[in-house]
Protein backbone atom coordinates (compact mmCIF):
# COMPACT_ATOMS: atom_id res chain seq x y z
CA UNK A 1 0.00 0.00 0.00
CA UNK A 2 1.35 3.38 -0.94
CA UNK A 3 1.93 5.94 2.14
CA UNK A 4 -0.28 9.41 1.85
CA UNK A 5 1.30 12.56 1.06
CA UNK A 6 0.57 14.79 3.75
CA UNK A 7 1.49 18.83 4.00
CA UNK A 8 1.13 20.19 7.18
CA UNK A 9 0.45 23.80 7.08
CA UNK A 10 1.11 25.97 9.41
CA UNK A 11 4.52 25.54 10.43
CA UNK A 12 6.68 26.51 13.24
CA UNK A 13 3.58 26.96 14.69
CA UNK A 14 3.06 24.80 17.90
CA UNK A 15 0.62 22.64 16.87
CA UNK A 16 1.40 22.64 13.56
CA UNK A 17 4.71 21.22 14.80
CA UNK A 18 3.26 18.44 17.01
CA UNK A 19 0.90 17.39 13.64
CA UNK A 20 3.98 17.36 11.43
CA UNK A 21 5.69 15.18 14.48
CA UNK A 22 2.86 12.50 14.42
CA UNK A 23 2.68 12.65 10.42
CA UNK A 24 6.60 11.86 10.02
CA UNK A 25 6.04 8.96 13.03
CA UNK A 26 3.23 7.24 11.39
CA UNK A 27 4.45 4.79 8.63
CA UNK A 28 0.67 5.64 6.92
CA UNK A 29 2.15 8.94 5.51
CA UNK A 30 4.75 10.73 4.32
CA UNK A 31 5.55 14.14 5.74
CA UNK A 32 6.10 16.49 2.38
CA UNK A 33 8.81 19.14 2.67
CA UNK A 34 6.52 22.12 2.32
CA UNK A 35 4.57 24.12 4.80
CA UNK A 36 2.52 27.00 3.61
CA UNK A 37 3.11 29.78 6.15
CA UNK A 38 1.96 33.57 7.24
CA UNK A 39 3.61 37.03 5.96
CA UNK A 40 4.77 37.86 8.96
CA UNK A 41 7.09 34.19 9.43
CA UNK A 42 10.72 34.42 8.76
CA UNK A 43 11.08 31.96 5.25
CA UNK A 44 13.16 29.16 5.38
CA UNK A 45 13.38 25.93 6.64
CA UNK A 46 11.91 24.20 9.60
CA UNK A 47 13.17 20.64 11.42
CA UNK A 48 10.60 18.33 11.97
CA UNK A 49 11.74 15.00 13.31
CA UNK A 50 15.34 15.53 11.44
CA UNK A 51 13.42 16.44 8.07
CA UNK A 52 14.14 19.72 6.96
CA UNK A 53 10.29 21.77 5.72
CA UNK A 54 10.78 24.88 3.75
CA UNK A 55 8.20 27.53 4.58
CA UNK A 56 6.10 29.26 1.88
CA UNK A 57 4.69 32.33 2.46
CA UNK A 58 1.79 33.76 0.54
CA UNK A 59 3.62 35.41 -2.23
CA UNK A 60 5.48 32.27 -3.14
CA UNK A 61 2.90 29.77 -3.19
CA UNK A 62 2.53 29.48 -7.31
CA UNK A 63 5.87 29.11 -7.67
CA UNK A 64 5.67 26.02 -4.84
CA UNK A 65 2.68 24.83 -7.21
CA UNK A 66 4.38 25.04 -10.40
CA UNK A 67 6.98 22.95 -8.37
CA UNK A 68 5.16 20.20 -7.16
CA UNK A 69 3.09 19.87 -10.27
CA UNK A 70 6.39 18.29 -11.96
CA UNK A 71 6.63 15.83 -8.95
CA UNK A 72 3.47 14.38 -10.30
CA UNK A 73 2.40 14.52 -6.44
CA UNK A 74 -1.13 14.17 -4.98
CA UNK A 75 -1.33 15.38 -1.20
CA UNK A 76 -3.99 16.02 1.61
CA UNK A 77 -3.08 19.44 3.46
CA UNK A 78 -3.62 19.93 7.16
CA UNK A 79 -4.07 23.79 7.67
CA UNK A 80 -2.97 24.66 11.57
CA UNK A 81 -2.48 28.11 10.65
CA UNK A 82 -4.26 31.26 11.57
CA UNK A 83 -7.75 32.29 12.17
CA UNK A 84 -7.44 35.60 10.39
CA UNK A 85 -6.43 32.62 7.23
CA UNK A 86 -8.65 30.16 7.14
CA UNK A 87 -10.95 31.54 4.89
CA UNK A 88 -7.90 32.29 2.21
CA UNK A 89 -6.28 29.03 2.87
CA UNK A 90 -9.84 26.70 2.17
CA UNK A 91 -10.22 29.36 -0.91
CA UNK A 92 -6.87 28.04 -2.26
CA UNK A 93 -7.36 24.55 -1.52
CA UNK A 94 -10.02 24.41 -3.69
CA UNK A 95 -9.03 26.04 -6.52
CA UNK A 96 -5.94 24.10 -6.57
CA UNK A 97 -7.49 20.65 -6.01
CA UNK A 98 -6.08 20.27 -2.54
CA UNK A 99 -8.47 17.95 -0.35
CA UNK A 100 -7.71 19.05 3.16
CA UNK A 101 -7.88 18.84 7.01
CA UNK A 102 -8.81 22.30 8.58
CA UNK A 103 -7.83 22.36 12.60
CA UNK A 104 -8.02 25.44 12.87
CA UNK A 105 -10.71 27.01 14.22
CA UNK A 106 -12.08 30.57 13.34
CA UNK A 107 -13.29 32.53 9.93
CA UNK A 108 -16.47 32.02 8.39
CA UNK A 109 -17.12 28.82 8.48
CA UNK A 110 -20.14 28.67 6.47
CA UNK A 111 -18.52 30.39 4.06
CA UNK A 112 -15.14 27.83 4.05
CA UNK A 113 -17.90 24.73 3.59
CA UNK A 114 -19.80 26.55 0.68
CA UNK A 115 -16.58 26.83 -1.09
CA UNK A 116 -15.85 22.86 -0.96
CA UNK A 117 -18.98 21.88 -1.59
CA UNK A 118 -18.76 23.99 -4.63
CA UNK A 119 -15.48 22.65 -5.40
CA UNK A 120 -14.24 19.19 -7.16
CA UNK A 121 -12.55 18.18 -3.25
CA UNK A 122 -13.44 16.91 -0.38
CA UNK A 123 -12.60 18.19 3.14
CA UNK A 124 -12.68 17.24 7.23
CA UNK A 125 -13.95 20.23 8.74
CA UNK A 126 -13.41 20.87 12.82
CA UNK A 127 -13.67 22.95 15.54
CA UNK A 128 -11.77 20.34 17.76
CA UNK A 129 -9.44 17.14 16.30
CA UNK A 130 -9.01 15.55 19.89
CA UNK A 131 -11.22 12.49 19.64
CA UNK A 132 -12.72 12.12 23.36
CA UNK A 133 -13.67 15.93 23.22
CA UNK A 134 -15.19 15.17 20.12
CA UNK A 135 -17.10 12.21 21.76
CA UNK A 136 -18.32 14.34 24.43
CA UNK A 137 -20.04 17.16 21.94
CA UNK A 138 -21.44 14.45 20.23
CA UNK A 139 -23.00 12.96 23.32
CA UNK A 140 -24.19 16.86 24.90
CA UNK A 141 -25.61 17.01 20.62
CA UNK A 142 -27.39 13.40 20.71
CA UNK A 143 -28.90 14.96 24.41
CA UNK A 144 -30.25 18.60 23.02
CA UNK A 145 -31.69 16.34 19.66
CA UNK A 146 -33.56 14.57 21.91
CA UNK A 147 -33.90 16.01 25.19
CA UNK A 148 -34.63 20.13 23.71
CA UNK A 149 -35.17 22.51 26.15
CA UNK A 150 -34.55 20.18 28.66
CA UNK A 151 -32.12 23.29 31.20
CA UNK A 152 -35.01 25.55 30.46
CA UNK A 153 -34.85 28.37 33.53
CA UNK A 154 -31.23 27.61 33.94
CA UNK A 155 -28.56 29.50 33.56
CA UNK A 156 -25.17 29.32 32.28
CA UNK A 157 -21.26 30.45 32.96
CA UNK A 158 -19.05 29.11 29.86
CA UNK A 159 -15.63 29.55 30.70
CA UNK A 160 -12.24 28.48 28.14
CA UNK A 161 -8.95 29.21 28.88
CA UNK A 162 -6.14 29.41 25.89
CA UNK A 163 -2.47 30.26 25.53
CA UNK A 164 -2.15 33.72 25.09
CA UNK A 165 -1.31 33.26 21.36
CA UNK A 166 -4.91 32.34 20.75
CA UNK A 167 -6.31 34.84 18.69
CA UNK A 168 -9.97 33.69 18.59
CA UNK A 169 -13.10 32.25 20.99
CA UNK A 170 -12.39 28.56 21.27
CA UNK A 171 -14.66 26.73 18.87
CA UNK A 172 -15.54 23.71 20.87
CA UNK A 173 -16.98 26.09 23.32
CA UNK A 174 -19.21 27.82 20.55
CA UNK A 175 -19.90 24.12 19.36
CA UNK A 176 -21.15 23.63 23.24
CA UNK A 177 -22.99 26.58 23.40
CA UNK A 178 -25.57 25.71 20.55
CA UNK A 179 -26.33 22.99 22.17
CA UNK A 180 -26.16 24.44 25.44
CA UNK A 181 -29.10 26.84 23.69
CA UNK A 182 -31.21 23.98 22.17
CA UNK A 183 -31.27 22.49 25.57
CA UNK A 184 -33.06 25.86 26.84
CA UNK A 185 -30.55 27.53 28.37
CA UNK A 186 -30.42 31.50 26.86
CA UNK A 187 -26.65 31.83 25.99
CA UNK A 188 -24.78 33.69 23.11
CA UNK A 189 -21.29 33.94 22.13
CA UNK A 190 -20.86 36.79 23.83
CA UNK A 191 -21.43 35.16 27.12
CA UNK A 192 -18.27 33.07 26.60
CA UNK A 193 -15.81 33.59 29.38
CA UNK A 194 -12.17 34.09 27.39
CA UNK A 195 -9.07 33.85 29.57
CA UNK A 196 -5.45 34.65 27.87
CA UNK A 197 -3.68 36.19 30.74
CA UNK A 198 -1.04 33.38 32.06
CA UNK A 199 -1.09 34.91 35.67
CA UNK A 200 -4.73 34.86 36.04
CA UNK A 201 -4.55 30.99 34.43
CA UNK A 202 -1.93 30.06 36.70
CA UNK A 203 -2.92 32.00 39.75
CA UNK A 204 -7.01 31.94 39.43
CA UNK A 205 -7.70 28.96 37.54
CA UNK A 206 -4.92 26.82 38.70
CA UNK A 207 -3.09 25.58 35.53
CA UNK A 208 0.21 24.05 36.10
CA UNK A 209 3.25 26.47 35.06
CA UNK A 210 4.24 24.00 32.30
CA UNK A 211 1.52 24.54 30.02
CA UNK A 212 0.02 27.72 30.59
CA UNK A 213 2.25 27.81 26.58
CA UNK A 214 -0.36 24.92 25.40
CA UNK A 215 -3.66 24.16 26.96
CA UNK A 216 -7.41 24.28 26.34
CA UNK A 217 -9.83 23.92 29.76
CA UNK A 218 -13.51 24.35 29.73
CA UNK A 219 -16.29 24.45 32.34
CA UNK A 220 -19.50 25.06 31.55
CA UNK A 221 -21.71 25.39 34.85
CA UNK A 222 -25.65 25.16 34.89
CA UNK A 223 -27.54 26.77 37.49
CA UNK A 224 -31.63 25.99 38.03
CA UNK A 225 -33.48 29.61 38.49
CA UNK A 226 -33.89 28.86 41.98
CA UNK A 227 -30.87 28.55 42.53
CA UNK A 228 -31.04 24.59 44.01
CA UNK A 229 -29.96 22.76 41.54
CA UNK A 230 -26.23 22.90 39.67
CA UNK A 231 -24.65 20.81 36.75
CA UNK A 232 -21.37 20.95 35.76
CA UNK A 233 -19.20 19.89 32.93
CA UNK A 234 -15.21 20.60 32.78
CA UNK A 235 -12.35 19.04 30.32
CA UNK A 236 -9.19 20.18 30.87
CA UNK A 237 -6.54 19.54 28.19
CA UNK A 238 -2.48 20.28 28.78
CA UNK A 239 -0.59 20.16 26.23
CA UNK A 240 -1.10 19.53 22.09
CA UNK A 241 -0.36 15.68 22.28
CA UNK A 242 -4.32 14.76 22.20
CA UNK A 243 -4.90 16.47 18.84
CA UNK A 244 -2.27 14.43 16.79
CA UNK A 245 -4.10 11.12 17.00
CA UNK A 246 -7.56 12.57 15.66
CA UNK A 247 -5.92 14.29 13.25
CA UNK A 248 -4.31 11.60 11.88
CA UNK A 249 -7.72 9.46 11.66
CA UNK A 250 -8.96 12.56 9.95
CA UNK A 251 -6.27 12.48 7.49
CA UNK A 252 -6.33 8.72 6.18
CA UNK A 253 -10.77 9.04 6.71
CA UNK A 254 -10.37 11.74 3.77
CA UNK A 255 -7.81 9.78 1.90
CA UNK A 256 -10.39 6.34 1.89
CA UNK A 257 -13.57 8.69 0.93
CA UNK A 258 -11.68 10.07 -1.99
CA UNK A 259 -10.78 7.16 -3.29
CA UNK A 260 -14.59 6.08 -3.05
CA UNK A 261 -15.09 9.28 -5.41
CA UNK A 262 -16.12 12.10 -2.68
CA UNK A 263 -15.97 15.18 -4.31
CA UNK A 264 -18.02 18.82 -2.75
CA UNK A 265 -18.26 17.06 0.59
CA UNK A 266 -17.49 18.54 3.73
CA UNK A 267 -16.97 15.93 6.74
CA UNK A 268 -17.02 16.88 10.61
CA UNK A 269 -14.72 15.07 12.73
CA UNK A 270 -17.86 13.36 13.70
CA UNK A 271 -18.17 11.20 10.60
CA UNK A 272 -14.16 10.54 11.82
CA UNK A 273 -15.41 8.84 14.91
CA UNK A 274 -18.14 7.35 13.83
CA UNK A 275 -16.37 6.20 10.47
CA UNK A 276 -12.54 5.90 11.13
CA UNK A 277 -12.07 3.91 14.52
CA UNK A 278 -8.78 3.04 15.78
Amino acid sequence: MSKINVMVNGLPGNVADVIARHVAADERFTLMPYSLTGPEIDVGAHRVAEQSIRLIPPDGREAFLQEIASLDSTFIGIDFTHPSAVNDNARFYCAHAIPFVMGTTGGNRQEMMEAVEHSDIAAVIAPNMAKQIVGFQAMMTWAAENFPGLFNGYTINMRESHQMGKADTSGTAKAMMACFKRLGVACTEADIQKERDPLIQEKEWGIPKAYLTGHGWHTYTLTSGDQTVKFEFTHNVNGREIYGQGTLDAIAFLHDHIAQGARGKVFSMMDVLKGYPT
